[in-house]
């Protein structure tokens, strides 16, 4: 019996070795998917707990792989060494500090202080982690094949930054906003010239890292949430943002139609999920800006997907854990 419970143990153990760090872009995707249906809910009167459901499920996601990744590191810290060391994988870290600092907005209703204390955390980590990959960058030689959507995390991740403070009753850091706004918005430039540059020139990527084109989109949904939290408006620049949000979208989502019957689910396929929920976000502050029968389709329209696809994100997640195949989504 002994021997049965050591070797339950070990196998659970190594099950859980092979986490990756960026699962917790399921955090930032339930999350997202929360503010979703908040919004709907002050726009158009949806039921309340449908976000307080997907909230709930976000604060657990965030509890489940936290525990699973301090798990790797007891366990299998060389594999966990391996990804920080890792050109691409080292970005994904990214989403820990990031999910820090989109939590707070669905925990403030619950607890205030614990959602500015959560959020203080990730403001530290996400401006020191962004620090630290900028002076990696300007530090050593990179390989231009290195370049994917996932090197816009870690600094255009301050574009996140900003947009808690609103709901933390904390007026007195706008600059901070500021701040979050400017870095963000600047360095989205270059990096996204670079990974378009990488992507047209360059062999194709990897099929399993093919999800995280969605990326790509990040930087302009999220840079309009926050310009719009930062100032307070939806004016001709918020606007533009929008626009530059629609036409990516279109772009990618017909590159990615096929993906499943290119590359099997993994863990990965989470890169799509906040993306989409950032861009149904922001096509509902569009549509409240610019009320009109096309508007508020392409925002419904918008909700309706990032809802679909991040449920079956997440079953598809529950059932593979169950099943133990958690080395394989890994992959």
């Amino acid at each position: 019996m002994n021997t049965t419970m050591t070797e339950a143990v070990g196998s659970s153990t190594s099950q859980w070795a092979h986490v990756p760090v960026g699962l917790f872009g399921s955090v930032m995707g339930l999350t997202g998917l929360s503010l979703v249906w908040a919004t709907m809910h002050a726009q158009f009167a949806t039921p309340s707990w449908i976000a307080q459901a997907f909230a709930y499920a976000a604060i657990l996601a965030f509890v489940l792989v936290t525990l699973a990744y301090a798990a790797k590191l007891m366990h299998s810290r060389a594999r966990a060494e391996a990804e920080f060391g890792h050109p691409i994988a080292v970005n994904l870290f990214a989403t820990f500090w990031i999910s820090l600092l989109l939590l707070p907005m669905v925990i403030a209703p619950l607890n205030l202080m614990v959602a500015r204390l959560m959020w203080a955390v990730g403001a530290l980590g996400m401006a020191a982690f962004a620090i630290f990959i900028v002076d990696r960058w300007l530090s050593s030689q990179h390989q231009i094949t290195h370049a994917t959507p996932a090197w816009i995390l870690p600094v255009v991740g301050l574009l996140d930054l900003p947009l808690a403070i609103p709901y933390l009753s904390l007026p007195q850091l706008r600059g901070l906003m500021l701040a979050g706004l400017a870095i963000g918005l600047f360095f989205a430039i270059p990096l996204f010239t670079l990974v378009f540059s990488r992507l047209v020139f360059e062999p194709p990527m990897p099929v399993a890292l093919r999800p995280t084109l969605m990326i790509l989109v990040a930087p302009f949904a999220v840079g309009m949430s926050t310009y719009v939290a930062t100032t307070g408006q939806v004016d001709l620049f918020a606007k533009s943002l929008y626009v530059l949000t629609i036409f990516l979208l279109l772009v990618l989502l017909g590159r990615l139609r096929n993906l499943g019957n290119c590359c099997p689910f993994r863990f990965a396929w989470w890169a799509v999920s906040f993306p989409l929920a950032a861009s149904a976000i922001a096509s509902l502050r569009f549509a409240e800006a610019e009320p009109g029968s096309i508007t508020i389709t392409i925002a419904i329209g918008l909700v309706a997907v990032s809802t679909l696809v991040i449920l079956w994100l997440l079953i598809r997640t529950v059932v593979g854990e169950f099943r133990g195949d958690i080395g394989a989504l890994s992959s």
